[in-house]
């Protein structure tokens, strides 16, 4: 039976968005960083159907329907997988590849591309430190105010002059063809090959999983573009990626508003101000992918941008992206710096609560919309009100249903003195040719952790069964009371993968019932394949009993930052592995001890004395 590679399958999830999924069929509200709605599996009055949009799963706490946006897909719409993934990657503009024999080796195609833009970041980072002419690029950071730890926090890098530094480290043509396909070299018409960057800042753009997947560098001297991006690549696509998204990740917990600066520089600066929601575009206005990803964790976007025309002409283009959005509770603000300034110095020259006091005054989407449609327009006259109506009446339109909208309309309503329900009536959108709006068009480009021994402070409470997943799906009639500490150690994997490559051998039990095995399968898998995100390690285990208790098992997981999963999973497996240790060292101390202890010659009592000291140590009496 011929079958689809799985990196493919798993670009498709990468690229899949499970709270746009799931919202198109059941509507979403938000609650805390998950999104909840009445479970459309089985009937139920009170909400107890949960997606997460961090980690791509979905879970209902009420009939343990769980797993990832394909897995969704099979169920709501009652497909098979081949139908759901095509479905995913038509929405997802990702062509199916040709099938595989089922027999013919798995081959991630992916996976050397990712590497190759490893080894080109780590190179110009070693550049930035070491080259003979880095320091032209040293001093331009060092007058952009940027500190070592900042530039070494977003992998700054260096490319210098020439046009073979990165061609020259390459052994063979194939990691020749891998450079290629993402972007860092270029052939020309003649087939000559060589580097894309050169003279310039490297700025690595980075996934949500924290991958390099493209580059842009500012050029130092006079060259042309003054900001330049890596081409769209089987792995960067510029309208769904924003610089800077994986560091606010770190500091997500404390997250209300996220900002859409200019460039590179705005984010880096912020960040090093202490301001760590920032995020830019990449050489793209800002687009409904883009806005999608940021009200999935916040409900604010604030848009900052130069007060000159450019700047405005880019905060249009936010508005009119974020229009169909605008669901109530949600909010859209507009701050534009004065001639010269931009969120770079001003952080600098006033600090960071100026800055921030900015952001909380910015103009809310309303008076933008209107200040910018009634450019031009005297509202004095019947005419000035009955232009504004009909270029205003079609944006609202777009504005999901709801209190904003109708407070919206009452206002165009005062400004026009027409009544509501003629306004909402105009819902033809005019021609671009018959509008007042910016004629706004595209810019070409845009700027093992160390644990501690004591693991009873982390493992303490491990047994609580009324707090973790039920593993009755998983469980055998033999199974043991480790079933839980199993259940807590799959649901921390599942939401971090890579937590199991801390996973050493003899960590994991050596018993043979279902939930034993289970855990070591998925260790086995993520340490086959350490970048796999939760949807992926959920997919290999699509419509089973072991999905289902691996869903089950993340979505009741109290922790969810990846320091606190990498901690926790350690000290528990190493307090199981222990517990395991005192069992059996028990169990023969219970042997000696049945014996009287005159009649125990003076090896075992030496072993008696032996196994009581080391049996205290571990349970910690010492």
């Amino acid at each position: 039976m011929a079958r689809l590679p799985q990196a493919f399958i798993d670009q498709v999830l990468d690229r899949t968005d499970i709270v746009d999924v799931v919202d198109r069929r059941v509507k979403l509200k938000k609650a805390g960083k998950n999104y909840s709605a009445c479970c459309p599996f089985h009937q139920e009055k009170t909400p107890s159907f949960s997606v997460n949009p961090d980690k791509q799963f979905y879970y209902c706490f009420g009939c343990g329907a769980g797993g990832n946006a394909l897995g969704f897909i099979m169920e709501y719409e009652r497909m098979d997988f081949r139908e759901a993934i095509e479905l995913l990657a038509h929405s997802a503009g990702i062509e199916m590849p040709p099938e595989e024999a089922d027999n013919a080796p798995q081959v991630d195609n992916q996976k050397p591309l990712y590497e190759s833009m490893e080894r080109a970041t780590k190179l110009y980072e070693g550049f930035l430190r070491q080259h003979k002419d880095r320091k032209s690029v040293v001093d331009y950071l060092k007058r952009r105010g940027l500190s070592g730890e900042i530039a070494r926090d977003f992998r700054l890098g260096f490319a210098p002059e020439g046009w073979d530094n990165l061609m020259q480290t390459l052994a063979d043509e194939e990691s020749i063809e891998h450079a290629l396909t993402v972007g860092l070299l270029i052939e020309n018409d003649k087939g000559r090959k060589y580097d894309r960057f050169r003279d310039r800042v490297i700025f690595p753009i980075v996934n949500q999983r924290g991958k390099v997947i493209a580059m842009g560098g500012r050029v130092l001297g006079d060259g042309k573009p003054k900001y330049l991006n890596s081409p769209e690549t089987p792995l960067f696509s510029k309208s769904h990626e924003l610089y800077g998204l994986h560091h606010i990740r770190k500091f997500s917990k404390n997250l209300n508003r996220i900002v859409v600066v200019e460039g590179y520089m705005d984010v880096i600066a912020l960040a090093q101000f202490g301001i760590h929601y920032a995020v830019a575009t990449l050489g793209t206005s800002v687009g409904k992918p883009h806005l999608e990803t940021l009200f999935r964790r916040v409900e604010q976007v604030v848009f900052c941008f130069d007060g000159d025309e450019a700047g405005r002409k880019a905060a249009f283009r936010g508005m009119e992206a974020a229009l169909p959005m605008m669901e109530d509770g949600r909010q859209v603000k507009f701050l534009f710096l004065p001639e010269g300034e931009d969120p770079d110095t001003v952080v600098r020259n006033k600090g960071a609560q100026h800055l921030e006091h900015l952001f909380d005054t910015a103009a809310p989407l309303e008076t933008f919309l209107f200040e910018q449609m009634g450019l031009g327009i005297d509202l004095a006259t019947m005419d000035g009100k009955a232009r504004l109506s009909k270029l205003v009446a079609p944006y609202l339109n777009q504005i999901p249903d709801g209190v904003f909208k109708t407070l919206l309309f009452k206002s165009l309503a005062e400004r026009t003195d027409m009544d509501v329900d003629s306004l909402r009536r105009l819902r033809e959108v005019q021609e671009k040719s018959e509008s007042t709006a910016p004629d706004f068009h595209e810019e070409s480009d845009g700027a093992p952790p160390h644990f501690e021994d004591d693991y009873d402070q982390f493992a303490e409470g491990f047994q609580d069964t009324g707090a973790h997943a039920d593993s009755s799906a998983l469980r055998s009639p033999d199974s043991g009371f480790n079933d839980n500490v199993l259940m807590r150690a799959l649901g921390l994997i599942a939401l971090h993968p890579p937590a199991a490559l801390l996973v050493a051998d003899e960590m994991l039990p050596d018993n043979s019932d279902r939930t034993a095995n289970l855990l070591r399968d998925v260790v086995a898998l993520v340490q086959e394949t350490p970048d796999m995100s939760t949807a992926a390690l959920l997919g290999y285990w699509t419509n089973t009993e072991e999905g289902e208790a691996l869903s089950a098992a993340a979505a009741k997981e109290v922790i969810d930052t990846e320091q606190e999963i990498n901690e926790h999973l350690v000290a528990l497996l190493n307090k199981l592995s222990r517990d395991r240790r005192v069992a059996l060292l028990r169990t023969r101390a219970h042997e000696l001890k049945s014996v009287s202890y005159t009649e125990l010659n003076n090896e075992q009592k030496r072993e008696l004395v032996s196994l009581t000291t080391e049996i205290r140590q571990l349970s910690g009496r010492d």
